[in-house]
């Protein structure tokens, strides 16, 4: 993270007393992320070490962080989580926070193998916050509508994933319309009347364009709507295959918007 060897860190606590590291059990050096990343900011600034480590003590923690975010979840400890985000989107984006700090945090919960407590809650509350992000988005400015449709359980991390999808492409003036793929076939018409999209993404990997009903592909050849892949989903039979908005929001977003420049 500093670009610098175990040694020259080791320096700079004997000389200058900062980054201090924790020992662990067996004598190893822990180092706070909180300090690193603020080390790291002030060296990018003052390209000085000693000039850095005094800004780094006068600013104390850096800049919000995936591990700082997670460690909120495993506390289930709400105000720290809205302080982790909102200390973020003072130096980042919106969609800089959600791709470097809230996804990640919840991509880090649902790789461990226990913690489903934990999971769960972290996905709750990201589902609250983004729905909160999607109410201060501008209306729409494009005539576009763009249709998700999250084969992810509903508390789950594909829809997440999903509803950050969906929070960007608002941001950008899409008409944007979040279903779930399980629904019954005769239930899209009246979303497809409605929206009259010009693409529609399957979210996640278990999304199949076969399987989300004739009706709807029905419209879409109608209508002429590209179909898109967005975090994995595949195709089976029909076509070779669609095009993949990739695995983060905001490429999605500028992948879409390239299709139909």
């Amino acid at each position: 993270m500093l670009g610098v060897s175990p040694s020259t860190l080791r320096t700079w606590e004997r000389r200058l007393g900062y980054p201090k590291p924790q020992r662990t059990e067996g004598n190893h050096r822990h180092y706070e992320l909180a300090e690193i990343e603020a080390l790291r900011e002030a060296l990018r600034e003052t390209n000085n070490i000693s000039s850095a480590v005094e800004v780094a003590r006068r600013r104390g923690r850096g800049p919000s962080s995936p591990a700082r975010l997670l460690a909120a979840f495993d506390r289930f400890d709400e105000a720290a989580a809205d302080r982790e985000l909102e200390e973020s989107l003072a130096v980042r984006t919106l969609e800089r926070t959600l791709e470097e700090v809230l996804l990640p945090a919840l991509d880090s919960a649902s790789a461990r193998s226990n913690g489903a407590a934990e999971l769960e809650y972290a996905c709750r509350w990201a589902s609250g916050w983004l729905h909160g992000a999607r109410r201060l988005a501008p209306p729409a400015s494009r005539p576009e509508g763009i249709l998700l449709l999250d084969s992810g359980s509903v508390l789950g991390l594909e829809s997440v994933h999903a509803q950050a999808l969906e929070l960007c492409l608002r941001r950008a003036g899409f008409r944007v319309l979040l279903l779930s793929a399980s629904l019954p076939d005769r239930r899209y018409g009246t979303a497809l009347r409605a929206l009259l999209p010009v693409g529609v993404v399957l979210c996640g990997s278990d999304a199949r364009l076969d399987v989300v009903g004739e009706p709807l592909r029905r419209a879409m050849r109608a209508s002429g709507a590209s179909p898109f892949s967005y975090r994995a989903a595949q195709l089976i039979g029909g076509r070779d295959g669609m095009p993949s908005l990739g695995t983060r929001p905001s490429e999605g977003t500028r992948r879409i918007l390239a299709e139909l420049s």
